[in-house]
């Protein structure tokens, strides 16, 4: 698995919190990349201080989880390296999964007694849960990259 390295913010921009930025890693689709970009993505979130509540933390793992498995899963063949990417911006974490297969997959509801299937769905579940946005979009290079945004505060019913 690649080092995740930060991206500078542009000159002349708005200084930014300590902890946003945006950080990059590679890893290849297999199925130990699933815990190691879960890891690899929480590390990173306690390391720059991400202000993100333990539940938060715990859906946005499981997002990741749920689109490295998809990517290992389903691209594998066509996208032997998937791209991992987290922006964190003064009120938002993003996480995306980039692959090179050109399938864009559905959230599917399966029967009670199918054991997969639902993951994408999941993912749109705890996204919205969170008052959050989710999306697949096609990449310039054929590919696709599925990614989720949640704000960092989670909505409070009132």
């Amino acid at each position: 698995m690649n080092e995740l390295g930060s991206i500078p913010a542009e000159p002349g921009s708005a200084a930014p919190a300590p902890y946003e930025g945006v950080w990059r890693f590679t890893a290849p689709a297999l199925d130990s990349s699933v815990p190691q970009s879960r890891h690899a993505v929480r590390d990173l979130l306690n390391r720059q201080r991400v202000p993100v509540e333990d539940e938060l933390i715990h859906g946005l793992l499981l997002i990741v989880s749920e689109l490295v498995t998809n990517a290992v899963r389903h691209a594998a063949l066509l996208s032997p390296q998937i791209g991992v990417e987290v922006a964190v911006t003064a009120d938002r974490v993003r996480v995306s999964v980039e692959d090179q297969h050109p399938y864009r997959p559905k959230a599917l509801e399966t029967d009670g007694d199918e054991t997969g299937g639902r993951g994408l769905l999941l993912v749109k579940t705890i996204t919205a849960e969170a008052g959050g946005v989710c999306d697949v979009q096609h990449t310039a290079t054929g590919g696709k990259v599925i990614w989720a945004s949640l704000p960092l505060r989670t909505p409070r019913s009132g």
